[in-house]
């Protein structure tokens, strides 16, 4: 299949594309490039058949003549990106991914797989939470998300099928490697300063998936029959990979020799607390079978770190750190305040 990929140069686009070529389909991959100058170790391979540097708001049905489907990651990747500018969040996250997948269908692609996110579930509790369990965001990245599929499953019909993958928080190795996630942060912070630093109380749920096994979710959806997964959204990950924050805290200190939990001065219950099942996938797609545990993710990161080398400076500073590396692109003028890089405004 010829399959377009949205944001194929970010965090999980890195790991994704390798895959979808491995499985014998050709990629077109889009990205803005907002993050080419926070390659973490080697740079991504560069594995897509056409590449277009392209802010998702300005695509066309030109742009995806010949696809048989969207894989859709790109958008603000995170909360507190989201929280910098909630407008452009909705603009970006929401109305230029329902836009894509009207564009989408008028060019006659077949099937369009969002990556949806476990946030929609927001201030869920400590019950067990399925697919259709309401929706409680408590971010504009999470409200984004939810607008996005409520409004996306009104496109269903014969001829489309909407996908929904409601990924866990991530965590992995990655070109593109983010350190604003619970995992690759607190392991940062572990190797550089032996503090497992925790921001919040600890005691939210969160689902966590690896980067690899979300990528092949999508890959799953992707080859599984329409029947499966029309208009139908799944919860990405294991069941059984369900922790409170302060549990992953200690998985970090078994894996980083002589580090220890330490708490910030102003560290305060997370209103987001989400306790998902994830059953759902694993009975429905069975070419989705996840390999990952937290404690094998934060061996490997551990791994990484030594390796290549990080300060505290760098994963916190704006490098890496998604909304500090936004606002330094702005104010050096490279970046206008829509987020469009000045030379394509016009693109």
């Amino acid at each position: 299949m010829r399959v377009l990929v949205t944001g194929h140069n970010g965090y999980v686009g890195t790991v994704l594309t390798p895959m979808l070529v491995k499985a014998g389909h050709e990629v077109v991959g889009v990205d803005t490039n907002l993050y080419k100058g926070s390659t973490f170790g080697d740079e991504p391979e560069r594995l897509a058949l056409t590449e277009v540097e392209k802010d998702i708001r300005n695509l066309e049905v030109s742009d995806l003549a010949g696809c048989d489907a969207v894989l859709h990651l790109a958008g603000l990747s995170n909360d507190p990106l989201g929280d910098l500018n909630p407008d452009l969040t909705y603009e970006i996250n929401h109305r230029a991914s329902v836009r894509l997948a009207a564009l989408a269908k008028q060019a006659g692609v077949e099937r369009y797989i969002f990556s949806s996110s476990c946030s929609n579930y927001g201030a869920g509790g400590d019950d067990w939470l399925h697919e259709n369990s309401a929706f409680n965001p408590v971010t504009p990245y999470g409200k984004s998300k939810v607008m996005v599929e409520q409004d996306v499953s009104k496109l269903a019909d014969d001829d489309f099928t909407p996908v929904f993958l409601r990924s866990a928080t991530a965590y992995g190795v990655s070109a593109r490697l983010r350190f604003d996630l619970a995992v690759n942060n607190l392991v940062a912070w572990a190797y550089t300063t032996g503090r497992v630093y925790l921001k919040s109380a600890g005691t939210s749920w969160r689902p966590f998936v690896h980067i690899e096994d979300m990528s092949r979710a999508f890959v799953a959806a992707l080859h599984a029959p329409r029947e499966a997964v029309h208009n139908q959204a799944f919860n990405v990950g294991r069941t059984q990979e369900n922790y409170r924050i302060r549990d992953i805290a200690e998985i970090v200190v078994q894996t980083v020799p002589g580090s220890r939990v330490e708490f910030a001065p102003d560290a305060e219950p997370d209103k987001r607390n989400y306790k998902v099942n994830m059953d759902k996938i694993a009975q429905t797609l069975p070419e989705f079978k996840p390999i990952w545990d937290v404690r094998k993710g934060a061996q490997e990161l551990y791994a990484i770190y030594q390796k290549v080398g990080v300060t505290v400076d760098e994963f916190e500073g704006p490098r890496y750190r998604r909304v500090s590396h936004i606002k330094e692109l702005i104010a050096s003028g490279r970046l206008d305040e829509s987020l469009r890089w000045r030379e394509m405004a016009l693109a």
